[in-house]
Protein backbone atom coordinates (compact mmCIF):
# COMPACT_ATOMS: atom_id res chain seq x y z
CA UNK A 1 0.00 0.00 0.00
CA UNK A 2 3.07 2.62 0.77
CA UNK A 3 6.42 2.40 -0.39
CA UNK A 4 7.56 4.50 1.66
CA UNK A 5 6.52 5.92 5.06
CA UNK A 6 2.72 8.49 4.21
CA UNK A 7 3.68 7.99 0.19
CA UNK A 8 0.93 5.96 -1.50
CA UNK A 9 2.78 3.36 -3.27
CA UNK A 10 2.74 3.43 -6.86
CA UNK A 11 2.08 7.21 -6.77
CA UNK A 12 3.10 9.23 -9.51
CA UNK A 13 4.51 12.14 -7.64
CA UNK A 14 6.97 14.78 -9.10
CA UNK A 15 10.29 14.54 -7.16
CA UNK A 16 10.34 18.46 -6.82
CA UNK A 17 7.15 18.65 -5.35
CA UNK A 18 3.75 19.67 -6.07
CA UNK A 19 2.62 22.37 -8.96
CA UNK A 20 2.02 25.64 -7.12
CA UNK A 21 0.89 28.96 -8.53
CA UNK A 22 3.31 31.92 -7.13
CA UNK A 23 1.57 36.02 -6.86
CA UNK A 24 3.94 38.55 -5.79
CA UNK A 25 3.21 41.84 -5.83
CA UNK A 26 2.86 45.17 -3.63
CA UNK A 27 0.12 48.00 -3.53
CA UNK A 28 -0.98 51.19 -2.06
CA UNK A 29 -3.15 50.93 0.81
CA UNK A 30 -6.25 52.98 0.50
CA UNK A 31 -6.94 56.05 2.58
CA UNK A 32 -8.31 54.66 6.24
CA UNK A 33 -6.40 51.39 5.64
CA UNK A 34 -4.02 51.35 9.31
CA UNK A 35 -2.60 48.36 11.24
CA UNK A 36 -5.80 47.48 13.02
CA UNK A 37 -7.52 47.10 9.16
CA UNK A 38 -4.07 45.06 8.46
CA UNK A 39 -4.87 42.30 11.12
CA UNK A 40 -8.57 41.94 10.42
CA UNK A 41 -7.32 41.27 6.58
CA UNK A 42 -4.63 38.79 8.10
CA UNK A 43 -7.20 37.15 10.15
CA UNK A 44 -9.42 36.49 7.77
CA UNK A 45 -6.81 35.54 5.18
CA UNK A 46 -5.49 32.68 7.34
CA UNK A 47 -9.18 31.35 7.72
CA UNK A 48 -9.89 31.39 4.18
CA UNK A 49 -6.76 30.67 2.96
CA UNK A 50 -6.06 27.49 4.97
CA UNK A 51 -9.44 26.34 3.05
CA UNK A 52 -8.00 26.79 0.21
CA UNK A 53 -4.53 25.29 0.66
CA UNK A 54 -2.76 29.32 -0.01
CA UNK A 55 -0.12 29.88 2.34
CA UNK A 56 2.46 33.35 1.87
CA UNK A 57 3.47 36.51 3.62
CA UNK A 58 1.77 39.89 3.85
CA UNK A 59 4.11 42.95 4.59
CA UNK A 60 2.40 46.13 5.42
CA UNK A 61 4.63 49.67 6.05
CA UNK A 62 3.78 53.20 5.12
CA UNK A 63 0.98 52.32 3.28
CA UNK A 64 2.36 50.14 1.17
CA UNK A 65 1.52 46.15 1.03
CA UNK A 66 3.58 43.33 -0.22
CA UNK A 67 2.26 40.12 -0.59
CA UNK A 68 3.73 36.73 -1.86
CA UNK A 69 1.24 34.20 -2.18
CA UNK A 70 1.05 30.27 -3.68
CA UNK A 71 -1.32 27.87 -3.68
CA UNK A 72 -3.15 25.61 -6.44
CA UNK A 73 -3.47 27.40 -9.60
CA UNK A 74 -7.23 28.03 -9.32
CA UNK A 75 -7.40 29.08 -5.98
CA UNK A 76 -4.44 31.49 -6.81
CA UNK A 77 -6.06 32.72 -10.09
CA UNK A 78 -9.36 33.26 -7.89
CA UNK A 79 -7.42 35.13 -4.99
CA UNK A 80 -5.61 37.55 -7.95
CA UNK A 81 -9.38 38.45 -9.11
CA UNK A 82 -10.39 39.32 -5.56
CA UNK A 83 -7.22 41.00 -4.91
CA UNK A 84 -7.80 43.46 -8.20
CA UNK A 85 -11.30 44.11 -6.93
CA UNK A 86 -10.64 45.42 -3.13
CA UNK A 87 -10.86 48.62 -2.40
CA UNK A 88 -8.60 49.06 0.65
CA UNK A 89 -5.55 49.29 -2.11
CA UNK A 90 -4.72 50.86 -5.28
CA UNK A 91 -1.69 50.34 -7.74
CA UNK A 92 -1.47 46.31 -7.37
CA UNK A 93 1.66 45.99 -9.50
CA UNK A 94 2.40 42.50 -10.03
CA UNK A 95 6.46 41.55 -9.43
CA UNK A 96 6.15 37.65 -10.08
CA UNK A 97 3.92 35.43 -11.27
CA UNK A 98 4.60 31.59 -12.08
CA UNK A 99 3.80 28.08 -12.07
CA UNK A 100 6.32 25.56 -11.34
CA UNK A 101 6.75 22.12 -9.24
CA UNK A 102 8.34 22.84 -5.86
CA UNK A 103 7.50 22.71 -2.49
CA UNK A 104 6.24 25.71 -0.38
CA UNK A 105 8.59 28.80 0.86
CA UNK A 106 5.98 28.99 3.49
CA UNK A 107 4.31 25.40 3.86
CA UNK A 108 2.88 26.65 7.38
CA UNK A 109 2.13 30.20 7.20
CA UNK A 110 -1.63 30.85 6.23
CA UNK A 111 -0.87 34.28 5.72
CA UNK A 112 1.47 36.14 7.86
CA UNK A 113 2.46 39.69 8.85
CA UNK A 114 6.47 40.38 8.96
CA UNK A 115 7.96 43.51 9.60
CA UNK A 116 8.47 46.08 6.75
CA UNK A 117 11.98 47.20 6.63
CA UNK A 118 13.24 46.72 3.36
CA UNK A 119 10.38 47.40 1.33
CA UNK A 120 11.92 50.44 -0.10
CA UNK A 121 14.43 48.60 -1.44
CA UNK A 122 12.33 45.72 -3.21
CA UNK A 123 10.44 48.16 -4.54
CA UNK A 124 13.53 50.04 -6.22
CA UNK A 125 14.69 46.78 -7.40
CA UNK A 126 10.87 46.02 -8.95
CA UNK A 127 11.28 49.57 -10.81
CA UNK A 128 14.48 48.53 -12.01
CA UNK A 129 13.39 45.27 -13.68
CA UNK A 130 9.90 47.03 -14.81
CA UNK A 131 8.76 46.49 -18.30
CA UNK A 132 5.42 47.62 -18.24
CA UNK A 133 4.60 51.02 -18.28
CA UNK A 134 1.39 50.98 -15.93
CA UNK A 135 3.26 49.27 -13.49
CA UNK A 136 6.66 51.34 -13.75
CA UNK A 137 4.03 54.28 -13.35
CA UNK A 138 2.42 52.52 -9.88
CA UNK A 139 5.41 51.62 -8.74
CA UNK A 140 6.98 55.41 -8.87
CA UNK A 141 3.52 56.56 -7.26
CA UNK A 142 4.06 53.76 -4.87
CA UNK A 143 7.53 54.94 -4.08
CA UNK A 144 6.72 58.74 -4.26
CA UNK A 145 4.37 57.88 -0.91
CA UNK A 146 6.84 55.75 0.61
CA UNK A 147 9.50 59.05 0.47
CA UNK A 148 6.71 61.78 1.33
CA UNK A 149 6.49 59.91 4.62
CA UNK A 150 2.98 60.10 4.87
CA UNK A 151 2.36 57.02 7.07
CA UNK A 152 4.78 55.56 10.08
CA UNK A 153 7.08 52.36 9.01
CA UNK A 154 5.65 50.54 11.82
CA UNK A 155 2.36 50.88 13.10
CA UNK A 156 -0.33 53.04 14.74
CA UNK A 157 -3.20 54.77 13.03
CA UNK A 158 -2.87 57.78 10.93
Amino acid sequence: MFDEFGIPGGADLDETGPTLSTFVYCSRAAEGVDDVEVDRIIEVAQRRNHARGITGVLVFGSGVFFQWIEGPPAQIETLIASLHRDPRHHDVVPLDRSEENRERLYPNWEMEQVEADGIRAVLQDALESAHDANNVAALTRILKHLDAGELNLHGGSN
